[in-house]
């Protein structure tokens, strides 16, 4: 624990990072990848040039200064940030790395008002962070590899099945090179994927959301194409089935937790879907008892993936309905047949198949996700019945 010395100190700080901005953070990333180019082969180099990891690093600094006095407060956080850690496979040393050039960095561009008794008291407060991050870690590895189908570090795989989902969407069933089964997952976790490529200037680590219910012998993830997405656009055109992979365990703190009477809704918009589907067929293989609603908003029909798969599950199933938005319906797509409402998505709509007791699952871009957290808000969802995952560099809504 940290003495009340260092708290202070650490709390008095506070004004010139806020002052310093994301640019400490950038700095930072340019001090460590110049003396550490290694690193390139762990981090999301398209976060950095994105500048969305600077920003999620910065705001993640001046939390923990502002929650020196009460790390509880950051549990949530340091969670969630351990899970994606260990699916970049990041060990104890690194943190002594990453330590260093925190502190250069803040000495470097501090100025005067760095004082030895400040680097002091910040190399004392990472330390304390780091030791928790390094616990937390080391305890999800150790789950991960113990576990029936578990392993640590990278496993190989091959891509089984390679199936287009949509204009942009595709989906990568794989499976284990031995042939051994594979660990089971939490509908709504993730799977972390390593490449190395002639096409790629880096190793490159991704995260994708699993997309099928957990079935003991392979993985199912669906990939949207982006625009400037090496890896993304690499798996897309230059990976094919009986090519090999590396993966790292699922892992996630976001997953479906409803048991088997409470009502559950699934929102999601474009490829936010993917950790909505795993939970859906995992409710319905599981024979969940109360109502499941899904709704889903994307562009039109050309982008709509996964459309016939819903359409012939909420035929086959009683308790599920379905409902969906076109934002800018095609030429040939008809409403009451390919989509129920044109727009983006509005809950309100169908306020009538909302029980008062469901849980709301919520997945898809930033701005998708603002939105349905106000919306729900507003209809008066009370906060734990709300559960999200944001894409990307970790933030909050």
């Amino acid at each position: 624990m940290l003495d009340q010395a260092t708290i202070a100190v650490i709390k008095s700080t506070i004004p010139l990072l806020e002052s310093a901005g994301p640019a400490l953070t950038q700095h930072f990333y340019q001090r460590m990848f110049s003396h550490n180019p290694e690193l390139k082969d762990i981090f999301n180099l398209a976060h950095q040039r994105s500048g969305g990891q600077p920003l999620a690093l910065f705001n993640a600094v001046a939390a923990y200064a502002r929650n020196i006095d009460n790390l509880g407060a950051l549990a949530g956080a340091v969670e969630r940030i351990a899970h994606k850690h260990t699916g970049f496979l990041i060990q104890p040393e690194q943190y002594h790395i990453v330590g260093s050039h925190l502190l250069a960095t803040l000495k470097e561009l501090g100025g005067s008002a760095v004082t030895e008794e400040v680097l002091d008291a910040w190399g004392k407060a990472y330390g304390v962070l780091a030791s928790i991050f390094i616990g937390r870690e080391s305890e999800i590895y150790q789950e991960k590899a113990s576990e029936i189908g578990g392993w640590q570090g990278p496993r190989a795989f091959i891509i089984k099945e390679k199936r287009v989902e949509s204009t942009l969407i595709t989906s990568f069933v794989l499976a284990p090179v031995d042939g051994k089964p594979v660990l089971h997952f939490k509908p709504g976790q993730y799977l972390s994927i390593k490449l190395a490529h002639p096409e790629l200037e880096y190793q490159e680590i991704r995260q994708y959301s699993l997309s099928d219910a957990p079935n003991g012998h392979d993985y199912r993830i669906s990939v949207k194409r982006e625009p400037q997405g090496q890896v993304s656009n690499l798996l897309h055109d230059h990976l094919h089935t009986g090519d090999q992979v590396d993966l790292m365990p699922p892992t996630g703190d976001f997953f479906l937790q409803a048991n088997a009477t409470t009502p559950v809704v699934l929102l999601s918009a474009g490829v936010g879907l993917t950790p909505m589907l795993s939970m859906l067929n995992q409710l319905l293989a599981t024979g969940h008892a109360a109502d499941i609603c899904w709704l889903h908003a994307c562009e039109q029909s050309s982008l709509h993936a996964f459309k016939e798969d819903i359409q012939r599950k909420h035929e086959q199933h009683d308790l599920l309905q379905s409902r969906v938005w076109y934002r800018e319906p095609g030429a040939l797509d008809e409403q009451g047949k390919d989509y129920d409402f044109h727009g983006t998505m509005n809950v309100s709509q169908v306020a009538e198949l909302l029980a008062p007791q469901a849980h709301y699952y919520f997945c898809g871009p930033l701005g998708f996700m603002q939105a349905i957290k106000a919306q729900l808000s507003a209809m008066g969802i009370p906060a734990d019945q709300l559960h999200y995952e944001v894409f990307g560099p970790h933030q909050d809504l």
